[in-house]
């Protein structure tokens, strides 16, 4: 697995090792965990390098490609060209790689951002096929990696799975100084725990998320690759309820054991690109995958709150 030391990465790495059907190679230019190290064999090095990238899949038989530049809102604001280029320099070195191991299945690790100017609610997978193109370069570099895995099935027969996770959330991520660096979720927390109020939230607060457990994604993610009719097909991996950022910004409040009759709101100003709806149909993989997310909104808000208290006070 490729950027397996972040955030969904470790989970999906926990879900693999809990199952002993597969022994677990991660790739990734950060620091592994002991916990990782101890279960799994670990490479490191930069798969921009196609030298590197077939060092890291030799033997595989299947690879979940995870790597690439992410991050909050601000961040897809502050590093367009960065990201698009070392995501891009990612897909070529690494599919080429799956493609000359001759890998059983290669499981690409898309976004919901590339259903950035969705027009479908709840948005199907075939809606990929007739949505504007994302404004954002985050989104152009997702939906890029999965024209590479189609491009690269259609001329060399790359067996593929894509899945998009959408507002994925959960203990693993630490907040940045700088709002909008990192996740929602984790800034959130950090603003209620430290006593902010008013709450500080980019825009209205009547944009939507599905929040999506990063244990959910992990395991849709792992089901969906193990899935015989999961081959050649894409894959929304998400929640089904949709909120808007106010609401999770009041359930975030409330966990945190704020005083919920002095939850207050500050409206900071948005950014160029902030999806105003995300709600995805997440029928095909009920169908196909028989898979469902399974963590509730609230319950998976309060674990990812005490594994952030502990790592704060901790600092």
């Amino acid at each position: 697995m490729t950027g397996g030391a972040g955030t969904i990465g470790a989970a999906v790495v926990r879900r693999l090792l809990r199952d002993p059907g597969y022994d677990v190679r991660v790739s990734d230019q950060r620091p592994a965990p002991p916990w990782m190290r101890e279960g799994c064999e670990v490479h490191t090095g930069d798969l921009r390098d196609r030298a590197q990238a077939r060092a890291a899949t030799a033997g595989c038989d299947q690879v979940i490609h995870l790597a690439a530049i992410v991050g909050g809102i601000a961040n897809f604001h502050r590093l367009p060209h960065t990201l698009t280029s070392v995501n891009s320099a990612l897909y070529d070195a690494v599919i080429r790689a799956a493609l000359d191991h001759a890998v059983e299945r290669f499981v690409y690790v898309s976004s919901s951002m590339v259903f950035e100017r969705a027009t479908q609610y709840p948005t199907t997978e075939e809606h990929v096929w007739e949505v504007a193109m994302p404004r954002s370069a985050y989104g152009f570099s997702k939906l890029a990696g999965e024209v590479w895995c189609r491009a690269a099935h259609d001329e060399h027969g790359l067996p593929f799975t894509i899945c998009r996770p959408f507002n994925a959330y959960g203990p693993g991520e630490m907040p940045d100084d700088e709002p909008g660096i990192a996740h929602a979720v984790p800034d959130l927390i950090r603003k209620c725990l430290s006593g902010q109020r008013p709450l500080e939230i980019f825009g209205s607060g009547e944009q939507t998320r599905t929040l999506t457990h990063i244990d959910d994604v992990a395991d849709g993610v792992v089901t969906a690759m193990s899935s015989p009719a999961g081959l050649h097909e894409d894959f929304n991996i998400s929640a089904s309820q949709e909120l808007t950022v106010a609401e999770i910004a009041r359930i975030v409040w409330e966990v945190c054991g704020r005083d919920p009759e002095q939850f207050e709101l500050e409206h900071l100003p948005s950014f160029t690109v902030d999806v105003q709806r995300r709600w995805p149909s997440v029928e095909k993989a009920g169908r196909i995958l028989g898979w469902k997310a399974r963590i509730d909104v609230r319950e998976g808000i309060a674990q990812t709150t005490e594994w952030l208290r502990e790592r704060l006070a901790a600092a």
